[in-house]
Parts: C-alpha cells; structure tokens; sequence
C-alpha cells in the first residue's frame, strides 16, 4: 500500500496539539471530551477569545453538566487545572503539560519509585552473562525478545535479574507478567516493574496466582465501569488507587463495592469515586465485611435516627409548654382529698 504523504496549503492561524496528547490520551478518551479538549488548545491560540461554559455548550450542542464532566476529566488526567472563585463558580481553566508516560492504562498499579531507571543489580557483567546462559533463563529471553519485538539491551536484562533474584519470580511467573503486560498494550518495562512489585507486595509466587488476581481485578474494574456507567474511557491512576484500596486495604469484596457504587448514583445521580470512597472508609470503620453487615449497620443507623428525633420533639414540646402564656403564673400543688372532704362538711351543714 502507498504511502500517504499529509502537507499543508492554508494560510489559516493554526492550532498546535501535542503529540503526546495524540499518541497517549486521544486514543482512550471519550470523543466528546478529546473534541472540548482540541477546542480549549484553539481558544489558547486565539488572544482574546470570549469564553464561557454556556457558550461552549452551545457550539457543541451539549449540556453545561456535558462540558463540566469533560472538563473534570482532564482535570483528572492532569491535562489541565480548574480554578473556582469565592462562590465556587469555575472562573479559571489552567492547561498543564502532558506526563511523561501515558495516564489511561487498564488497569495500571500506583507508582512505586523512579520510573526512569532499570532496578540496580550488583551483578557483574560476567555475572550477567553466567546468569543469561542458564538453559531457562535463555529460553525466558528469547520469549521476552520475542514479545518486545527488539533485542534487550544490558538495561533490559537488569528487569529480568531482578524480578528473578529480588523478588524471587520463577521464568515461568515472568513469562506471565510479560505476556500479560503485552496484551494490554505495556511493553515498557518500567511498567511491567510496577506490576512485577504489586504482585510481589500480594505475594504471589506462581503464574495461577498471577492469573487469579489479574483476573480479580479485571472483573471488579469493569463491575465499577458498569456500575457508574462509564464509557469511552478507562479509569485513571487516581481512581484505580482508591479501587485499589477497596480491594487491597480493605478488603471489600465487589459485592460491597457495587453496593457502595449504587449509592453514590442514588445520592448524587452522578458517578464520584470520592463520594463511594467515603461510604466504603464508613464501613470499613465499622468493621463492615458482608451485605448483611450493611443491613444490620443501616438498621442500627436507622433507629439512631428516630431516637435523636424523638428526643429533639420533646424538647421542642417542653419548651412550648413552659414559653406557653397560661403556664406563666406561678403554679400551686393541691391535696384534692382534703378539699373534697371540705366541699362535703360545708354541704352537710
């Protein structure tokens, strides 16, 4: 097939997109969103542009709900920075230069060091070359090679070493971790090093293991996806460290998570990973583990309620009572035994 050479013939001011943002966040974002994006660059590039959300709404034919949660997606991208007034009104839109590595990844362990660098071994380099010749080890290589699609270098060969002698990977679990990180698309291997230290921070020794979390995980990201009903894109790092903690930290299973999720719709009618973080850190403090524990927490939740009402309507009730105008004279207690017997000698006589 021919190649297709593109050139430029207009005389028309010009908008320039970073190719990161082509290479790295266009491909995984909404359409709608790269579109409120690539019309914030024009309106970067033409001076004195008059801009509103109910103007940008209108070009689009969007709601202003619409352009705020493209904007809030980018924010939370770090493509750009939202600023607000006093009143909390959006007076500010701030675009900030793209990271250095892509942000939408699926799904994507929190970063845990230097990313720039290979691990640091203190193997020699007859070391390495003794350690390349292991029969398993030449195998691994060349499948590795083989998925990479290019020679490994002596820095490559450092990740290799080190998922093997440092976190005690078997060539087997290695073969996993590589094949898996190729299938969604990672052939960085700073990014397999990530993983590589998550599994080992979930112990795991053996690729069943590997394939159970990975698999775990698969399903609870897109049971949260479904649940907040997001579409068109993936999580960002943001959200995958809370979905993170639900899992890890506190243990939740994706049953309490979806519950967790149904909430936040139910509430705020809109999807917040903060917002379902804070119904699942509640629970988590109250040592909640099942739905049942959720029923029983709402219950108690519940009757707490209507005891505090109760007692604030008889507050309300004494207060009436005492600021009430016939309760202002001074009141007098009366043995109404010794009048009747009075009334009764006073009617014999």
């Amino acid at each position: 097939m021919a190649n297709i050479t593109l050139y430029n013939s207009l005389s028309d001011t010009a908008t320039y997109v970073p190719n990161k943002f082509i290479d790295d966040y266009m491909t995984t974002a909404n359409g709608e969103y790269v579109k409120i994006y690539l019309y914030l660059l024009r309106c970067i590039n033409q001076p004195g542009c008059n801009f509103s959300l109910s103007k940008l709404a209108d070009h689009f034919d969007h709601t202003e709900k619409d352009i705020r949660r493209a904007l809030k997606y980018w924010e939370k991208v770090q493509l750009l920075k939202l600023e607000y007034d006093g009143e909390n009104h959006l007076s500010g839109i701030c675009l900030l230069p793209s990271q250095p590595e892509s942000t939408d990844t699926l799904p994507r362990p929190a970063s845990s060091g230097s990313e720039n660098t290979a691990p640091k071994t203190d193997l020699t380099a007859d070391g390495m070359k003794a350690f390349c010749q292991r029969e398993e080890i030449r195998e691994l290589i060349f499948l590795t090679e083989t998925y990479l699609g290019r020679t490994m270098n002596q820095s490559d060969l450092n990740f290799i070493f080190s998922w093997y002698d440092q976190l005690s990977f078997s060539p087997e679990l290695i073969e996993f971790l590589v094949e898996n990180c190729i299938a969604k698309g990672h052939s960085s291997l700073h990014y397999m090093q990530r993983v590589a230290e998550d599994w080992a921070s979930e112990n795991i020794k053996t690729p069943e293991e590997a394939k159970r979390l990975v698999s775990s995980n698969n399903e609870t990201y897109y049971m949260v996806m479904k649940a907040f009903g997001i579409r068109g894109r993936n999580l960002v790092p943001s959200e995958m460290n809370l979905l993170k903690k639900w899992t890890g930290s506190y243990g939740f299973s994706r049953e309490i998570i979806s519950e967790a999720c149904r909430r936040t719709i139910q509430k705020i009618h809109e999807p917040s990973f903060e917002y379902a973080d804070s119904i699942l850190s509640n629970w988590h403090q109250a040592g909640v583990h099942t739905i049942e524990d959720i029923k029983n927490a709402d219950e108690a939740f519940q009757k707490s309620k209507a005891a505090k009402t109760a007692s604030n309507r008889i507050k309300i009730t004494g207060n009436t009572a005492k600021n009430n105008k016939f309760n202002n004279f001074q009141q007098r207690d009366y043995d109404y035994d010794q009048l009747s017997r009075k009334l009764l000698e006073k009617s014999i006589r």
